[in-house]
Parts: C-alpha cells; sequence; structure tokens
C-alpha cells in the first residue's frame, strides 16, 4: 500500500437469498467478507459506497480502503464518489446535495516536519522524505535556543538538535512536508536518541521536527558555531 493512496474493491462479491444464508451462514458470510475481512486485520480505514445496479437490477457497491486513521480523506473522497454516480438516496427520488465550500481539503492535507541533518535536501537519508512524496517547504532557522551536535556512529553521519536554556543559538533547518499518514510511516523508522518535538523557529512560528536526548551528547562534538549541518560537512571536508 505504500505508493498507493487507497484500493477500490467490490464491498461484496455477490448476493446471496436470506435462504441461502439462513442454510450455510459461516460459508456464505465468509465468502461475503472475501474482499474485507482484512481491514481490521491490518487496522486500515474502509468506507464503502453504493456504485449503482447489476444487470438483474440487484445493487451493487464498492469499498474504498485507505490507509489507518484516512477515514476523514476517503469520506471526502466518497462524496465526490457518490456525487459523480448519479444514484437516488433510498428508495427515494433525492439526490446528494452540493457540499458546502471548504477551502481546506484533507485530499490535500499535509504535515510540516523539520529537518536538520542527513533528511536535509541532497544528504543520504533524504529519500526517506521524497520516496514518501514529500515536499520541500522552506528553509528556515531556528530560534537562538539551540545547541547542535554531531553524533558519534554512521554512517549515515547524523546530527543531534538540543534545546538549551541559555547559550543557544540560531541553527539552519529544512521544513518539509508529508500527508499524515506519510508522516506516521517516517517517524516509526527514526532510531533513538532522535525524536520528533515542537522547534521554534526565527520568525516566530514553531513546526514539529528533529531533536536529540541530551544524553546522547555526551561523547558528540559541539558544532553549533557552524550555524548548520551543511556548514560542519563543509568544514570537515
Amino acid at each position: 500500500m505504500r505508493d498507493l493512496d487507497f484500493l477500490a474493491l467490490p464491498t461484496v462479491g455477490t448476493i446471496y437469498k436470506v435462504a441461502d444464508l439462513e442454510r450455510e451462514p459461516v460459508l456464505f458470510n465468509s465468502n461475503l467478507g472475501h474482499y474485507t475481512n482484512f481491514v481490521n486485520f491490518f487496522r486500515l480505514s474502509a468506507l464503502a459506497l453504493p456504485a449503482g445496479f447489476r444487470s438483474d437490477g440487484m445493487p451493487f457497491g464498492i469499498t474504498f480502503v485507505g490507509h489507518p486513521n484516512w477515514d476523514r480523506m476517503l469520506l471526502e473522497f466518497g462524496a465526490q464518489w457518490q456525487r459523480a454516480v448519479p444514484l437516488p438516496l433510498g428508495k427515494t427520488v433525492s439526490r446528494l446535495p452540493e457540499p458546502a465550500a471548504d477551502p481546506k481539503s484533507a485530499m490535500d492535507e499535509r504535515l510540516q516536519i523539520a529537518v536538520v541533518g542527513a533528511h536535509m535536501s541532497g544528504l543520504p537519508l533524504n529519500g526517506q522524505l521524497t520516496d514518501r512524496s514529500g515536499r520541500l517547504e522552506r528553509t528556515a532557522r531556528t530560534a537562538p535556543h539551540y545547541r547542535l551536535y554531531a553524533l558519534p556512529g554512521g554512517p549515515p553521519h547524523r546530527p543531534g538538535l538540543v534545546r538549551v536554556p541559555d547559550g543557544g543559538a540560531s541553527i539552519e533547518v529544512e521544513v518539509w512536508s508529508l500527508t499524515p499518514w506519510q508522516l506516521g510511516s517516517f517517524v516509526a523508522e527514526i532510531p533513538a536518541p532522535l525524536g520528533i518535538g515542537t522547534i521554534d523557529l526565527a520568525d516566530g512560528s514553531s513546526v514539529q521536527g528533529f531533536l536529540c536526548e541530551a544524553y546522547a551528547t555526551k561523547d558528540a562534538k559541539d558544532i553549533t558555531a557552524l550555524g548548520g549541518w551543511r556548514a560542519y560537512l563543509k568544514a570537515s571536508h
């Protein structure tokens, strides 16, 4: 599913009569869940929608299956689907009303994350962002409350950004954006001692981004004076 937005599957593969289900309840109910039983096992999101009628006049439906916690996006796309397929609402002659204007689309929703080291453009781990359709929004600098360290280990070599009560400086960062589900899979790959927290930027705004646990700086090199990871890489070559 990594490269997919969602799947479109038959909600059920056939239609049984009540008498059929009374005769073979376990078998036929299992058949009815053939295309959708896996949804709960993998904690995916799903939305069942009407999709017209078969040639014998019986109804047919499809189910959109998306990533975990993608309910809002599926509902929004499902509403677009229902308006594109002009079906009546139940046994009435009513049609789905036009939606109220909503300038923020869940389908376009992206969350921002600030990266400070190997995930920056052109550096070894940037592919973890671009492979998830990450988008570079802007370059920025932190507020002057942070120190930057070159952590031991690697490759890939990584920095650690630590907020300090005093003696900090402004550090270069890149702000990227990802869809919510892609951000979740990205964060799940972050190894200790790094993590995600709130970073204050020089323009007074704040964004979620990479921070480092203070214990990991004991044997690390303080590179704060260079102002950023790129400057450190240039100076060390």
